[in-house]
């Protein structure tokens, strides 16, 4: 089992091949903006799907369109949200390892996903697990195959003998990080003793 929790920079070079794989960045947001959206994580609603809840709260256009510029600015073209929230798990709340790619979202298929840290106060290492499948390996890119995400999603995603996890990337507060939609994740560990408190964008970019 592979654990990482290092620092990260800025790439020498912004090309295509960098940004087909992970990316983190720390102090995205300046200090001023990011106190604005930490003090406003708050009064999260449950909302509920099938077979799971989330609890979630609705971010401002002004703060999505915050993003979609910061991300174009790095990524050097256009950059389309198509769903974003605000996401709180804690002691018995939201505490399943729900492993799972995003391939489809709202319909549609995404490019990248990004998970920005806002709170995080557990002891232990926490963050965002990438995890390798026993049939697929790291990564499933079928969004055609509605029957099979969907199977993933209800039978495989909290078995663990279906998974062997490869990395966890570390929580820091005002971290971003970034990936293509396709590879496989979860939050670490399953369940939180403290608030963990995160905003989520699926995006394209055009």
């Amino acid at each position: 089992m592979e654990l990482s929790n290092i620092k990260y920079k800025w790439p020498n070079s912004l090309d295509n091949t960098f940004f087909k794989m992970i990316y983190i960045i720390d102090d995205f947001l300046s200090k001023k903006t990011f106190k604005i959206i930490k003090d406003g994580a708050s009064d999260f609603k449950e909302v509920k799907t099938p077979g799971k809840s989330f609890w979630v709260k609705e971010p401002s256009k002004e703060l999505i369109a915050h993003f979609e510029d910061r991300l174009e600015a790095i990524e050097g073209k256009e950059v389309m949200s198509i769903l974003a929230f605000f996401r709180e798990a804690k002691k018995n709340q939201d505490n399943e390892w729900r492993i799972h790619n995003d391939t489809i979202i709202e319909g549609q298929q995404p490019d990248r996903a990004l998970v920005f840290y806002i709170k995080g106060n557990e002891d232990d290492l926490n963050g965002t697990a990438l995890w390798e499948h026993v049939e697929y390996g790291d990564t499933y890119n079928e969004p055609e195959n509605v029957e099979e995400f969907n199977r993933l999603l209800k039978e495989d995603s909290n078995n663990k003998d279906k998974w062997k996890l490869k990395s966890v990337i570390g929580y820091k507060e005002n971290r971003l990080l970034s990936y293509p939609c396709e590879y496989f994740h979860s939050k670490y560990p399953n369940e939180f003793e403290g608030s963990r408190v995160v905003f989520v964008m699926f995006y394209k970019i055009i």
